[in-house]
């Protein structure tokens, strides 16, 4: 669903631009699930002139299932990593601009925590991002995410008996793709969530962005920090040039 209606095609430049500051060469996308909107939103990125890294799906229980039929489907543009990976707990070899889609409202305030500390002491780039959202529009919205389970579910590959029989005759998929969204849109993290979150993550060589993205009736939450190239080169010299700036009238020169 993600793909076909390219949910997060919104924030692709926003994303674009966060990897190119961060130098990042690889992509390490966390609770991947099925596969997420890797498919559309790298081809987004593509479409408007972004350089797309590599990108590693990776789960704590991994769909190695979905994840193949993605990387034989991309021709291994998007790979995977086969052991699993928690979210809190990232292995230092596993390095890369790590993203979250729709996952991170799965996490309590001490777990969600404790992955942004993660990112921000190995200085590695990390992209949260939201459909959910805390209102009553969005709430409203998800009254129709059952309609498109029922547009797309004859329609997704490979064609499975088992889909057809659970979305259409006992529209169960439909229902629970309600009452997922719902539960989710309860569970989210609001802009002021998040700035309490990162609160005390702050450093001068480490950049933190908070806001929304919308399209149509689909507003996009975001939490996006990373390392900044050359910060620590610029912070020298800005140091030297305080060292050298003459002394003003009434100063005693040192």
């Amino acid at each position: 669903m993600w793909n076909a209606r390219d949910i997060y095609g919104p924030i692709a430049s926003r994303l674009d631009r966060a990897l190119a500051e961060s130098g990042a060469r690889r992509v390490v996308d966390l609770c991947s699930g099925g596969g997420g909107p890797w498919m559309r939103l790298s081809r987004d990125m593509r479409e408007q002139g972004g350089s797309v890294p590599e990108i590693l799906l990776t789960d704590k229980y991994p769909n190695q299932g979905a994840f193949r039929q993605i990387r034989d489907a991309t021709g291994s543009a998007i790979g995977f990593y086969s052991e699993p990976v928690d979210a809190m707990h990232i292995p230092r070899s596993l390095q890369g601009f790590r993203t979250m889609f729709s996952t991170f409202h799965h996490f309590g305030p001490v777990e969600a925590r404790a992955i942004l500390s993660d990112a921000f002491e190995q200085r590695q780039g990390i992209a949260i991002f939201e459909a959910a959202k805390r209102d009553w529009r969005t709430l409203a919205t998800m009254c129709v995410v059952p309609l498109l389970g029922l547009q797309l579910g004859a329609r997704i590959r490979p064609f499975r008996w088992a889909r057809v029989f659970w979305t259409y005759l006992v529209p169960v998929i439909p229902f629970t793709l309600w009452f997922d969204g719902v539960l989710s849109c309860l569970r989210t993290y609001s802009q002021a969530d998040l700035r309490e979150l990162i609160e005390g993550l702050e450093s001068a060589d480490y950049r933190w962005e908070i806001g929304e993205e919308s399209r149509s009736r689909v507003t996009i939450t975001y939490l996006m920090g990373h390392p900044m190239q050359g910060a620590e080169a610029d912070e020298e010299e800005f140091a030297m040039a305080e060292v050298k700036k003459p002394a003003s009238r009434g100063q005693a020169g040192w």
